[in-house]
């Protein structure tokens, strides 16, 4: 017997690298007729290429397709469908990159989440688990993560933690 998830709201879907999390996000659109899938990463190289190519053949036709790698609570705020956005670590990482203001980035995004009128699954990397990063690059990364991580699950209406495939309902 297959287990359903009611798709409403705001959900966050924690996990760590080839956790499944990108995956069950899918999975939790499976009654949707149609929905959105908002890609924050850019196909720089050839491993990413290959990633992205991985992610869209999972995808039925049913999903329309939105890249945005940096204005995405603007994108959600057009959005009028089930939307997934794939993913928050890429989108923080985006920004850093950049040197935009995260935190500011961080709070128009939650601010978004909150008035939001349409179901958005966002999936986001737990990535504080491991050892502490050698260098200081890394230590930022982890950390805004972690902190971006905790905002965005203070304003979900759901949040998921996946690990070796399988979802645990946190919140």
């Amino acid at each position: 017997m297959a287990i359903t998830y009611d798709l409403a709201g705001t959900i966050l879907v924690l996990g760590g690298a080839r956790s499944g999390k990108s995956t069950f996000a899918e999975q939790l659109f499976a009654a949707s007729a149609s929905a959105a899938y908002l890609a924050t990463a850019e196909a720089f190289d050839t491993e990413m290429t290959a990633r992205i190519k991985r992610h869209q053949s999972r995808r039925d036709n049913k999903w329309t397709t939105l890249e945005e790698p940096v204005g995405i609570s603007s994108t959600i705020a057009e959005t009028r469908d089930p939307l997934l956005v794939d993913c928050l670590t890429i989108w923080l990482s985006n920004l850093m990159h950049l040197e935009k203001d995260f935190e500011a980035e961080t709070a128009e995004l939650c601010q978004v989440l909150q008035t939001h009128d349409y179901p958005v699954v966002l999936v986001s990397n737990e990535v504080g688990g491991g050892i502490v990063p050698e260098n200081k690059l890394a230590r930022r990364f982890r950390d805004e993560a972690g902190i971006l991580n905790q905002r965005v699950a203070a304003v979900a209406d759901s949040v998921y933690l996946v690990t070796a495939g399988l979802p645990q309902k946190l919140k």
